[in-house]
Formats: structure tokens, C-alpha cells, sequence
């Protein structure tokens, strides 16, 4: 449950800086060297509408066993992370890493990395916790059986 709200904050505040900073989104998504122009704008908005789902769902909710929530956030996490790995890998030079649109900016850096790393671990522990958290489904008479022979009452036939 702390997780869910710590996260969801953090994706509120993301998803606040780069609403207010929405005509530069564009840009800073386009430094990564993979979107631009249009894309870019569509990554924009694909992003952020991820991230005020997953902050409105985890605070609104943060004992909420859903799934749809946690995959939203793994995706918007993967799409980060996945921006950022192979930017520093070709050796791009990001100045602003944009996570917060023009707000507390960050150079691409290990710095950053590490932290989308922190992201997908995070990410992995919602996923495993959602998992877990699922309900085995009834066992009634019409899956693969008689309810009686389950029940411990022998076979039926």
C-alpha cells in the first residue's frame, strides 16, 4: 500500500510538470533520438495520460488488488526506461531527461538510469504483488468435475 502511494505521488507530480510544460514535451521527447514531430506529441500524451491513470487509481485506491493500474504503470515505466537506455547507449546527449517536463531537470545520466531501474524493480513488485493478491477462482459443478468430488465427498461417477 505505501508503495501505491508513494508512486502514485511521484507519477502525479511527473504527469503535473509536463501538463504544465506540455508545448516542450514534444522537444524533450524528440532528444531521445526516436520520435518527432507528431510522434512526439503522441508520446506526450500517451505518457502522460499513463501516468495520471496509475496516480489517480494508486491514491485513490492503494489497497486495490487490480491490475490494469500496475500494468499502465509497468508500461509507462518501460517506456521511460526504454527511452533512456538506448539514447545513452548511442551516446545522445539529453539535457533534460524531461520526467518532469521543463521542472527539476535532469541530464541524462547512470543517475537516471539507475533510477528507471529503481522503476521496472518497482514495477515487478506490483506485478507480483497484484498476482498474489488475486483470488484462486471457485470450484463449482460446472469446472472440469463434479463440486462433490472436490468437496471431498469421493467420485460422483
Amino acid at each position: 500500500m505505501v508503495l501505491r502511494l508513494v508512486l502514485g505521488t511521484l507519477y502525479a507530480a511527473m504527469a503535473a510538470g509536463q501538463l504544465a510544460s506540455f508545448d516542450a514535451m514534444p522537444g524533450i521527447l524528440g532528444s531521445y533520438g526516436l520520435v518527432d514531430g507528431p510522434a512526439a506529441t503522441a508520446l506526450t500524451v500517451l505518457l502522460i495520460a499513463g501516468e495520471l491513470t496509475c496516480a489517480a487509481w494508486f491514491l485513490a485506491r492503494p489497497r486495490s488488488t487490480a491490475i490494469a493500474p500496475v500494468w499502465v504503470f509497468t508500461g509507462v515505466s518501460v517506456i521511460w526506461s526504454a527511452l533512456a537506455v538506448q539514447a545513452f547507449a548511442r551516446g545522445l546527449v539529453v539535457e533534460n531527461c524531461g520526467c518532469f517536463g521543463v521542472y527539476l531537470s535532469q541530464r541524462l545520466s547512470w543517475f537516471v538510469l539507475a533510477q528507471d531501474a529503481l522503476l521496472l524493480l518497482y514495477a515487478a513488485l506490483l506485478l507480483r504483488g497484484a498476482r498474489r493478491a488475486r483470488p484462486a477462482p471457485a470450484i463449482t459443478a460446472h469446472h472440469s468435475g463434479d463440486a462433490a468430488h472436490y468437496a471431498g465427498k469421493g467420485p460422483t461417477r
